[in-house]
């Protein structure tokens, strides 16, 4: 990801690329599939994918290919967010950092090439080269065997389940060409790769409204200060949510916005975090913003169910300010989700 520039934020598209742009090696940024993991050591587990309101495991929903200039140890530097997808919950939310130095154990030193490699016909690969064995439904670390086989690998027992239910029920004893042959098991999100484009900061101010909003009613229905506070409290509710769609105007196909130190930009005056809501690293740093989630991805995503559904209206994703190591394993940061339900 380019360099952010002082108050520039980078804007992220979907697009549909070759599946070979998406793979680890690549260091993509991209939507829903399975996890193109960067460090192939101390993958997120089962317990630590799971929605912490439902138990249900979580779906890979986007990553994002942000490393830091200058700092040698996160040459490489993956985020990696997830959410639950399972009615009637839909609501757990997950985000985790991973960083590598330009010397590590997985890639190589060169940069990857811009031509698609020789078609190989290789099967989906749901073993990495550190061993890790990964989900046949999620591409998730699978550390749960078919009892009959002994060769497809899951995440938990629902998705050992689904797949069963998918036609590993029929392929069990068949086992010799196993991955040649993954089923949908509608479990995914469409996949895309993520393009980012700087914004242009020309971008025009919202212009200041002056009208105070129409009070229906009679005056002698409330009294007069409170009145004062509701009128104040929708102006600046209308205010907050005339400047996202100001900003989002010029590019309304913009599924994120990367700004790291950057502020976010609300869709609505309500749910919005004070500083002591977002809690420190585990390290003792504070957590900043880097990036946030727009609800133009739910149209690339598909989620609507009859009911309940994946929603949000802005999904804030905080760091730690000093993008701690922790090893090379992945590091749990925060997700701030604010809801579109009142906004004007």
């Amino acid at each position: 990801m380019a360099t952010v520039r002082a108050g520039a934020a980078e804007l992220g598209f979907a697009e549909t690329a070759p599946a070979w742009r998406l793979r680890s090696e690549q260091f993509p940024s991209k939507v829903g599939g399975r996890p193109a993991w960067l460090g192939e050591a101390g993958l997120p587990g089962p317990a630590e994918l799971a929605c912490a309101l439902c138990g249900r495991p979580q779906a890979f929903v986007l990553q994002l290919y942000a490393p830091l200039p200058g700092r040698a140890d996160a040459f490489h530097r993956g985020l990696f967010l997830f959410c639950c997808r399972t009615p009637p919950c839909c609501g757990g939310l997950r985000v985790f950092r991973n960083q590598l130095p330009r010397k590590n154990d997985f890639y190589s030193h060169e940069p990857p090439s811009d031509d698609p490699p020789p078609e190989t016909g290789e099967s989906l690969c749901l073993q990495l080269r550190s061993g890790a064995h990964l989900c046949r439904v999620c591409g998730c670390l699978g550390p749960k065997t078919c009892s009959g086989c002994h060769r497809a690998h899951y995440c938990s027992k629902e998705h050992q389940t689904l797949d069963w239910r998918s036609g590993h029920k029929q392929a069990c004893r068949q086992s010799d060409h196993l991955n040649s042959v993954v089923p949908d098991h509608n479990f995914l999100f469409p996949e895309f790769e993520i393009v980012i484009e700087t914004e242009d900061e020309s971008t025009p101010e919202v212009s200041e409204k002056e009208d105070e909003p129409e009070i229906i009613g009679s005056m002698g229905e409330a009294p007069e200060e409170e009145l004062d506070s509701m009128a104040k409290h929708e102006s600046k509710e209308d205010k907050i949510f005339q400047e996202f769609k100001t900003k989002v105007a010029l590019e309304p196909e913009q599924i994120l916005r990367y700004g790291r130190g950057l502020a976010p930009i609300w869709i609505s005056g309500e749910n919005i975090p004070r500083e002591e809501d977002i809690p420190d690293c585990p390290c003792g740093a504070k957590r900043i913003f880097e990036f946030q989630v727009m609800p133009q991805l739910l149209n690339y995503l598909k989620a609507d169910r009859l009911g309940r559904s994946v929603d949000w209206g802005v999904l804030a994703i905080f760091t730690c300010a000093e993008s701690c190591s922790l090893g090379t394993g992945y590091t749990e940061e925060f997700v701030w989700k604010q809801d579109v339900t009142d906004t004007p």
